[in-house]
């Protein structure tokens, strides 16, 4: 039979950096995936190839010995010093006075097992390493509170991968992008062997109000023009609770406040909270307000709110 070829299984040259063949394993795998095609044998005989290759490729150790010896390289309790060596003794043979037929061809699987043969002890080995990808909320991520992650994770060699439920906890402060490392989650290792680890990539959701900087948190405060006039203490919403702050009087609509140790924690303290006013007019009677905007529109007589824009860019 011929020699089975990984790469050519998911598309991929021989070269493929890490990211070239997780993105052709990832497409692949959602194309032939039997969830989307329920009751198709043959795509599910292609999911299984598909993730027997990846679990070769994505492995550094595994695609050296794949590389250099073939699927040979790959079973159990192989030993790839004992093979070098017994090839270089082969080749030796062949070409030494006196040799002529010892070395009949076949492929290196063939000489392997005349080495080896049955006697050899299979060695164990760990599992592949899996990622996958979460979403969680903006406030478990700032606070690093326990999620409930569903996955599929491998359950053999070539096998669909299984349903599985995880209970994480976050890190204080997951920034989105951030990767979280469960050590033992990964496929299962072969022979005894210790299984591999799960990483993942943790994607944080938007929140209603609140952004995030760095490790400081931004915040646009709906505040009253009174509040803005005269000056107010205003209840505002931080990742430990509300807190009191004192809006100065005559603070001008955009205005930033510093609340400060209120923002993200980090291992060297924590972040602030950036509080931006932002005025809401009121609601209700519009004769009214006009009347009081008429009122107010007199204090701007001679003064140019807008002077400092003239300058363009």
């Amino acid at each position: 039979m011929a020699e089975e070829d990984l790469y050519a299984e998911l598309g991929v040259p021989r070269g493929a950096d890490v990211d070239e063949i997780r993105s052709a394993y990832l497409k692949l795998a959602r194309e032939f995936h039997p969830d989307v095609n329920p009751n198709n044998p043959s795509a599910e005989e292609r999911f299984k190839r598909v993730s027997a290759a990846y679990d070769v490729l994505s492995d550094p150790e595994k695609r050296k010995l794949y590389d250099e010896f073939g699927t040979a390289g790959l079973a159990d309790g192989f030993g790839p010093e004992q093979a070098r060596a017994y090839r270089r003794w082969s080749e030796g043979a062949r070409h030494s006075p006196g040799s002529e037929g010892f070395f009949r061809g076949g492929s290196l699987e063939d000489l392997f097992g005349d080495l080896f043969g049955a006697e050899h002890r299979e060695l164990p080995r760990r599992g592949a390493d899996v990622e996958g990808e979460i979403s969680v909320d903006f406030a478990s991520a700032i606070r690093g509170e326990e999620v409930h992650v569903q996955l599929r994770k491998p359950t053999a060699l070539g096998e669909a991968p299984a349903e599985t439920s995880l209970r994480v906890r976050l890190p204080t402060g997951t920034n989105d992008g951030s990767r979280i490392r469960l050590a033992g989650q990964g496929g299962p290792g072969h022979n005894g062997g210790p299984p591999g680890d799960l990483y993942l990539v943790v994607r944080v959701r938007a929140h209603r109000w609140f952004r995030r900087d760095g490790d400081d948190l931004l915040l646009e405060l709906p505040v009253t023009l009174p509040e803005l006039i005269r000056g107010a203490s205003v209840e505002v919403p931080t990742p430990d609770g509300p807190v009191n702050m004192v809006v100065p009087p005559g603070s001008q609509c955009g205005r930033k406040l510093r609340l400060r140790g209120k923002g993200v924690a980090h291992r060297g303290g924590r972040g602030d909270l950036i509080v931006e006013l932002a005025a809401k007019l009121p609601e209700g009677d519009g004769a009214r307000i006009e009347e009081i905007a008429d009122d107010l529109e007199e204090l701007y007589t001679g003064t140019d709110v807008r002077s400092d824009l003239k300058e363009g860019l």
